[in-house]
């Protein structure tokens, strides 16, 4: 018996899918820059992802080369193949 339904985005590689699909549909503003914000709003309440899926996500796009995430954590930059920027 199963109480709890699958999530979509428990596994982190298909969250950093979508968050790289969701910075893609967004335009960017000054040197390529995505507020975080925009991905994540959708994300969480378009989506109905977690928090930590989004964490996890964000960190296995970072990882894989896919995303640049500021230091600060308030934008994100979109990457391209071998990690150059796509603008």
């Amino acid at each position: 018996m199963k109480h709890t339904e699958e999530r979509p985005y428990a596994d982190p590689e298909a969250a950093a899918r979508k968050l790289v699909e969701l910075a893609a549909s967004i335009e960017a503003v000054q040197d390529g820059r995505i507020y975080i914000e925009r991905i994540n709003a959708p994300f969480m309440f378009k989506l109905k992802g977690s928090g930590t899926e989004f964490g996890a996500g964000l960190k296995h796009a970072v990882d894989r080369g896919w995303l640049q995430l500021h230091e600060s954590g308030t934008y994100v930059r979109l990457l391209g193949p071998g990690g150059l920027l796509t603008q």
